[in-house]
């Protein structure tokens, strides 16, 4: 579990990053979308990894 939740901070943070560079979000808003980011990405591991399991 400990390396889903690196795995899904990398990832969060190379898009947020993306997204403050081309001026889609400002550092001010970091907290929100950070947090709204992370949410979708951890519910599409989930999902992958649960789907996995099944089959």
């Amino acid at each position: 579990m400990k390396d889903n939740r690196e795995l899904v901070l990398k990832v969060t943070k190379e898009i947020i990053i993306k997204f403050i560079e081309t001026g889609r979000i400002s550092p001010s808003s970091f907290n929100e979308i950070f947090h709204t980011v992370y949410e979708a990405i951890n519910e599409t591991l989930k999902d992958k990894t649960e789907k996995n399991i099944k089959e």
